[in-house]
């Protein structure tokens, strides 16, 4: 049921991006995907609870309120709200958001939920990170699909070593900017190659650690080389990456700007 309600949610959000602005049903249409955006959110922290990861509980819990604030103004259409602040159109800003949504939501979603392009993902993620590590001389052995192993030391390649989250975090972003294409395809080049490239170096450089035991015993060098340098690494790169990418596309800061607007306007209209 819970995955009907994630579809259905992203089926809406992608009419919505479609039906012109000037049809009052855009804003409809809108409002009910955020709205149903908001419910599978809401549904996904009791899996971060039961594994104890209360950061991402939090998260979701949030992700879920802002997306049954942005359904309720959407619908409600309240003019006091919906309205030009210092220049910046809110109502613009809301439906960037609603495109950036739908698009890097089915970026997501289709490889984390439909298990064929999961495993084509996954699998492919595998074999080109042992192909750049031969580049660097690292011998890596593939023993399943998602597995490599180095010295006898396998590391399971998983979703989240694919990169698709920033990924589609980056390419609904860029696709929701109201600019010319050939600046959106320059946001999109600096970005999601470097991204994937980054992360099959991230990818090679963590199984090494792991599988060569660069820091010491196996599970220490996997902790320092994945929780720690990888980490700090990957966020620094996507800080650069997110200053390129609005150094092109202004558009996105002016779409944040235009949504943090929005809030300051609810709390002043008492909502």
């Amino acid at each position: 049921m819970i995955e009907n309600i994630l579809w259905l949610a992203l089926g809406l959000l992608i009419i919505a991006s479609i039906i012109p602005r000037n049809y009052r049903l855009k804003f409809t249409v809108a409002g009910a995907g955020w709205a149903f955006f908001a419910v599978h959110w809401a549904f996904q922290w009791q899996h971060y609870a039961e594994v104890e990861d209360y950061v991402n509980v939090a998260l979701t819990i949030l992700t879920a309120v802002i997306c049954i604030f942005i359904g309720y103004i959407l619908m409600r259409q309240d003019k006091r709200i919906l309205r030009d602040i210092n220049g910046v159109s809110t109502t613009t800003s809301l439906f960037m958001a609603t495109t950036a949504a739908a698009i890097g939501g089915i970026s997501y979603f289709a490889f984390s939920e439909i298990q064929a392009m999961n495993t084509w993902l996954i699998s492919t993620v595998s074999g080109q990170t042992i192909q750049v590590a031969s580049l660097f001389g690292i011998a890596m052995t593939r023993v399943d699909w998602n597995l490599i192993a180095v010295n006898g030391y396998k590391v399971e390649i998983i979703l989240a070593c694919t990169a698709i989250e920033s990924i589609a975090l980056f390419t609904g972003i860029i696709a929701s900017a109201n600019a010319p294409f050939k600046r959106q395809a320059a946001a999109f080049l600096i970005s999601v190659p470097v991204i994937y490239g980054l992360n099959l170096i991230r990818n090679v450089f963590i199984v090494a650690a792991y599988g060569m035991t660069w820091f010491g015993d196996p599970e220490t060098s996997f902790y320092i080389a994945h929780t720690v340098i990888a980490k700090v690494g990957s966020l620094m790169a996507l800080f650069l990456i997110a200053y390129a990418v609005m150094k092109i596309l202004p558009e996105i800061l002016d779409m944040i700007d235009g949504i943090l607007k929005l809030f300051g306007g609810i709390f002043k209209h008492g909502g």
